[in-house]
């Protein structure tokens, strides 16, 4: 091919490029640019061409400068610039992440006539990495016991007891109600101590019936029942040398429960089918939102069972006994989904917070967090407002025009919480403080502003 031939055909050589490139001359004027380029800067051709190089503000960019203007530049003094990450300014102005290459050019006589550049978008693999910087530091929050967010004083009473359970072998049952995060504190339990390494084995009780769980939890051997074509181990097998988490304990039967009391007494189990004991070491922490002490009463759960297995009790705290944890786990939540959601949702308004702030969760931790990601999906708006809220949570609130604006009572709010804390410290006004996270004074004005003249009846209560 001839050298006017290859003239003819560059521009659509350099146009199917995927890079940006374009061509400078010795005082920094773009004197060519192919499309790839428009498309990063945002500008058009004819916008660069004659234009100097400095319309793109790198951030890379050296001017030297010297009173003759020779060598304005650094890459005319350096010869060339290899694999460098810069930061440039499109049309719009905002900032495009590239990564830049750049050469000298010589004429035929070895004298220095320009240079050319080549830059690659690299924003989308930018913002990836600093998703992954947001999810490490989410995974480090400081406001986090492995993976359970709460600074009230009452969770962090339940994080003392995961500690101090943790350095025991002896049976651990969590009792709280759905949605306050039992699993997640049984998980807790296990990675807080030196079996952290060992199996970690889980099992919903109440997902299978009777037969099929005694079968999931001891195994069973081959042709013990219809479609037991092999021997097979169970699950207390398999969590041997670490620790097993029976959720949802109060649904097991009868005859399970009888079995599971030989485990917790001799470390012993048999398969379905099979009278040979297999010896196994491992600890067991069972959960429930059942009261178990009244179906002790009924007669559905075995008293020799209960007290077996409650031995080290853990009780989590409903979510509207720690109120002052919601907004830590709402902002929590928020952020965990704004970083997989390009929705530009900035944050909750304070009315939206209010709000949440005011309901009682019945759903616990759970309820907030599936309400977060109701919001996100509503919310068209820079915050999220009462009304991208579920309307289980916003009650009366969607009943108001759009132009009535919603004002939870704060001090309606504020004494109910007081009240709640007085109940709880049995009248104790330091230690309603520390439910609270206030100063004994401040509680000591708030029953006055509210009317609170005694706390004798909560230590009546009590």
């Amino acid at each position: 091919m001839i050298e006017h031939e290859l003239n003819k055909y560059w521009q659509t050589v350099v146009n199917s490029i995927q890079d940006g490139v374009m061509i400078v001359d010795m005082d920094g004027i773009i004197v060519s640019a192919n499309q790839a380029l428009c498309n990063i800067t945002g500008y058009q051709k004819e916008e660069l061409i004659g234009k100097p190089c400095t319309i793109l503000n790198c951030d890379r960019c050296e001017i030297l400068r010297s009173e003759n203007k020779k060598h304005w530049c650094r890459l005319f003094v350096d010869g060339d610039l290899k694999m460098t990450r810069c930061v440039i300014t499109n049309k719009k102005g905002s900032y495009t992440h590239v990564l830049k290459n750049a050469s000298l050019l010589y004429d035929v006589e070895g004298k220095q006539m320009g240079a050319v550049e080549t830059l690659t978008d690299i924003t989308e693999l930018v913002e990836k990495d600093l998703k992954i910087e947001a999810f490490q530091r989410e995974l480090r929050h400081e406001d986090s016991f492995y993976g359970i967010i709460g600074a009230s004083f009452q969770i962090q009473q339940v994080f003392d007891m995961i500690t101090n359970a943790s350095q025991s072998n002896a049976p651990v049952i969590i009792f709280g109600e759905s949605g306050t995060g039992k699993e997640l504190i049984a998980r807790a339990i296990h990675l807080n101590r030196s079996r952290k390494t060992k199996p970690y084995i889980k099992v919903n009780c109440a997902a299978l019936n009777a037969n099929l769980l005694e079968s999931e939890l001891f195994g069973h051997i081959k042709g013990a029942f219809t479609g037991a074509y092999q021997d097979r181990k169970g699950r207390f097998e398999v969590a041997s040398g670490g620790d097993i988490f029976l959720d949802e304990i109060g649904d097991l039967s009868s005859t399970t429960q009888v079995k599971l009391l030989r485990v917790l007494e001799e470390n012993v189990i048999e398969r379905v089918g099979d009278n040979h004991p297999i010896q196994v070491n491992l600890r067991v922490i069972t959960a429930t939102n059942r009261n178990l002490k009244q179906m002790v009463k009924d007669g559905k759960f075995r008293k020799d069972l209960y007290y077996r297995i409650n031995v080290i009790p853990i009780t989590v705290p409903p979510l509207r006994e720690r109120r002052g944890d919601i907004p830590l786990l709402a902002e929590t939540f928020f952020r965990r989904i704004a970083l997989k959601n390009d929705k530009p949702i900035k944050g909750i308004s304070n009315v939206g917070m209010d709000v949440l702030m005011n309901y009682e969760w019945p759903g616990n931790v759970r309820e907030l967090k599936s309400a977060m990601e109701y919001a996100f999906v509503t919310c068209q708006e820079p915050q999220i407002h009462p009304n991208h809220l579920p309307p289980d949570i916003t009650g009366d609130f969607r009943l108001f025009s759009e132009h009535k604006q919603f004002i939870p009572d704060k001090n309606k709010a504020k004494e109910k919480m007081l009240l709640d804390a007085l109940e709880q410290s049995g009248g104790n006004q330091t230690k309603a403080a520390e439910i609270l996270g206030i100063t004994r004074v401040t509680v000591w004005n708030r029953m006055r502003r509210y009317g609170i003249r005694s706390s004798k009846r909560f230590a009546y209560q009590k």
